[in-house]
């Protein structure tokens, strides 16, 4: 592969009007959501395609004090620089060329994890093969292309929302319902007995997602006996009750016997192999736009192989983002599901009520198509490479907005 141009859009899609939810403590206000969007182009003008950004669920809007428009910058810049003019023969040899540039960690990561999925993508389509292919050779695998799906949503409502939410998702038949709590400690407790009351088989999941100590709302004691709840309760999952870098706080909890999941937040692949080594956790969140493409995820899947631990990838953004993290899915070892973020007015998802958290048009209007979506499951593109086609025309459409996506506005106590 032959690299002749690299490119990165920052793009933002509006929420228009912006949506306020309140949660214990204070007010979150949702402006809107930010993608980069990466484009490498060989001599022969093959394009390969990624996302890149911050991760919206650590929340970490900004790089080192710099905006995601920033970040598309420096892609265009030192990283371009460093890539274009360069033959590349397998993906991971991308790794050494990006750290071969002098950035911030995170960056570096960011980067790498883009830059190594738009390489598979091409080199996917160069040997004529989906990515979940190539990911089976090397592993040794049979592809499982029907992947089982968990929806993401729900988000500071009250119960009876949640309930609402979580009875539609189960209709469209996801084999789980994952949403966000952080009401206060009753309507937290009164959420997991409502669902748990109004779902048949679907499992239920909990994205603490930190929130439990937003403001330090909630106390360490607090929050122990509401993931104690929610396990005596049957969910699935507590995800990431304590802070990321807090590792003697998911041990912690282990001790209650809750399945705890995390792994979302971490800065690198070897962070999220960092994290399943203190054997808190049962599920590992690892993502490709992440955590170094599918050449880092792939080790933390080595490293989850053949121990008490499944990993399960963190997926919330564009369908672009689902795909890339469906071949994983797909190609791996031992790895079994998916999360499936829930936005309103997805084309995949008719009916009403409406399941969705927020609006988030980019993340639909990305590709050129849809995904294949029916009764909670996920069928993989055959095609070579990612096997989707990725409409540009969004670079117009959804002209980059400085600032945050989201705030928080925390109660005087």
């Amino acid at each position: 592969m032959d690299i002749s141009d690299v490119r990165g859009y920052a793009l933002s899609s509006p929420i228009d009007p912006h949506q306020d939810r309140l949660f214990f403590g204070g007010t979150r206000r949702l402006l809107k959501r930010d993608v980069v969007l990466i484009v490498v182009e060989t001599r022969d003008g093959e394009q390969g395609y990624a996302t890149a950004g911050a991760s919206s669920s650590a929340m970490r809007e900004y790089f080192e004090g710099e905006s995601q428009g920033t970040f598309a910058d420096i892609v265009e810049g030192s990283v371009a620089d460093a890539i274009e003019g360069e033959t590349v023969e397998q993906p991971a040899e991308i790794h050494d060329l990006i750290d071969s540039v002098d950035l911030p960690e995170r960056i570096q990561t960011e980067a790498a994890s883009a830059l190594d999925v738009a390489l598979f993508d091409l080199r996917g389509k160069e040997v004529g093969a989906p990515i979940y292919e190539l990911l089976g050779e090397e592993y040794d695998t049979t592809p499982t292309v029907e992947i089982p799906l968990y929806a993401s949503a729900g988000m500071y409502m009250q119960p009876d929302g949640y309930v609402e939410q979580a009875e539609r998702i189960e209709d469209l038949g996801f084999m789980g319902y994952k949403y966000r709590p952080g009401i206060g400690p009753d309507g937290d407790r009164e959420t997991v007995e409502r669902l748990v009351e109004s779902t048949d088989e679907m499992e239920i999941m909990l994205d603490v997602h930190t929130w439990w100590k937003l403001g330090e709302s909630y106390g360490r004691d607090t929050v122990r006996a509401l993931v104690e709840h929610a396990a005596d309760h049957g969910a699935y999952w507590v995800e990431e009750p304590v802070e990321p870098s807090d590792r003697a706080g998911y041990v912690e909890l282990a001790e209650t016997g809750a399945p705890l999941a995390g792994g979302e937040s971490e800065a690198s692949s070897a962070g999220l192999v960092e994290l399943a080594r203190t054997g808190a956790l049962d599920y590992l969140q690892g993502d490709v736009r992440h955590h170094n493409g599918y050449t880092g995820c792939l080790t933390a899947i080595e490293y989850c192989t053949n121990r008490e631990i499944a990993f399960v990838p963190h997926n919330f953004g564009t369908w672009l983002g689902l795909i890339a993290n469906a071949h994983l899915v797909a190609g791996a070892p031992e790895v079994r599901l998916l999360e499936y973020p829930v936005f309103e007015r997805d084309p995949v998802l008719d009916g009403t009520p409406d399941p969705g958290m927020y609006p988030f048009d980019l993340a639909f209007d990305i590709l050129d198509g849809q995904p294949a979506v029916e009764n909670g499951q996920l069928t993989v593109p055959d095609g070579p490479g990612l096997g989707i086609d990725v409409d540009l025309g969004v670079i117009e459409d959804y002209p980059f907005i400085e600032g945050p996506w989201t705030e928080f506005h925390y109660d005087d106590r």
